[in-house]
């Protein structure tokens, strides 16, 4: 079969061919691929600098992707194989999908949706009424939870992010305040205090750490020993602004924040289950019927050589046809 082969860590995947997989077990199967995206964790693990990066090679690459099972049923599905490819094998927990949503947009959601529903979901449980505030949502998965908290009934949906069209673009996917990253991190720190003082922030998700983060996380200091506090629930999902943050106990002491992650190693398998079988049909609904929107840019197979690396516009999805 033809796919996209890694032959050597650090390198780009080439269009080659190589032996389809074979069903190994019970409860696997053979996905029939029409398109998977390429993502940031796609490309770590090629790199060979991640802690899940390829071991046995040559090997396909991608770790999800949408096709067809062997009794037609169209599915989303995490591989035991490397899924940008003509076949891959996957487990049983994979996610039908409705006829009404095309490949590409059902291949480009779900990382989008693990990294924005998962932390406001689950992890914060967000209530209807709630204030929130992404940080760094400019992104293609801070674009998507922007319009899964307007779904779930937030109240103020605030944002940050440095690309000011997108900022202006995510008021139509239900952002109630914008606000601009600069290197003044002074102004972030007290733009959010003041919007915290009028409008309570409950959930934070934070896409950036470092000191975007770390401005924010200033700005719910109490000042005095009459401060009351109210419960922010923070969690992290990224680190695109840095790995560190200076995190006093005075901080912590001062106000009630509830400080949290969000990723595979936080999720417990049930916790998975609940996405591929609750939440991501329910998010495939919802954009098969124009209610949730993900760009993208799609390729053929046979290009993944070029496209691999090749830049791709702020907050959109890189989708490989196949």
């Amino acid at each position: 079969m033809k796919g996209a082969i890694l032959y050597e860590l650090g390198q780009v995947p080439q269009y080659g061919t190589i032996d389809e997989p074979k069903i190994q077990q019970e409860g696997e199967h053979v996905l029939r691929v029409t398109a998977a995206a390429v993502k940031n964790l796609d490309k770590a693990r090629t790199s060979g600098k991640h802690y899940a990066s390829y071991t046995d090679l040559p090997a396909v690459v991608g770790n999800d992707g949408v096709g067809y099972l062997e009794d037609g049923t169209r599915v989303y599905g995490q591989g035991i194989t490397g899924m940008i490819a003509e076949k891959a094998l996957i487990s049983g927990n994979y996610t039908p999908i409705p006829k009404d949503l095309d490949d590409v947009t059902a291949a480009a959601l779900p990382n989008a949706i693990l990294g924005s529903a998962m932390p406001l979901i689950i992890r914060a449980r967000l209530q209807e009424g709630q204030n929130v505030l992404f940080n760094g949502a400019t992104g293609v998965t801070g674009q998507v939870g922007v319009q899964i908290a307007k779904h779930y009934g937030a109240k103020e949906i605030i944002v940050t992010g440095r690309n000011t069209a997108i900022l202006e673009q995510l008021k139509h996917f239900g952002a109630t305040q914008t606000i601009t990253l600069t290197e003044d991190n002074e102004a972030l720190q007290e733009q959010i205090k003041s919007i915290h003082q009028i409008t309570p922030i409950d959930v934070v998700i934070d896409y950036l750490w470092g000191k975007p983060f770390q401005a924010i996380l200033n700005a719910f200091k109490g000042n005095d020993i009459h401060h009351l506090a109210s419960t922010v629930k923070i969690v992290t999902a990224g680190d695109m602004a840095g790995k560190e943050i200076q995190l006093t106990s005075a901080i912590l002491r001062s106000t009630d924040i509830q400080l949290m992650g969000s990723g595979f190693g936080s999720l417990t398998q049930e916790e998975l289950i609940v996405f591929n079988k609750v939440i991501l049909p329910e998010m495939f609904l919802l954009a098969a019927q124009g209610k949730l929107h993900i760009q993208t840019e799609v390729h053929p197979l046979e290009a993944i050589e070029s496209v691999w690396n090749k830049p791709i516009d702020r907050g959109t999805r890189l989708v490989i046809k196949i």
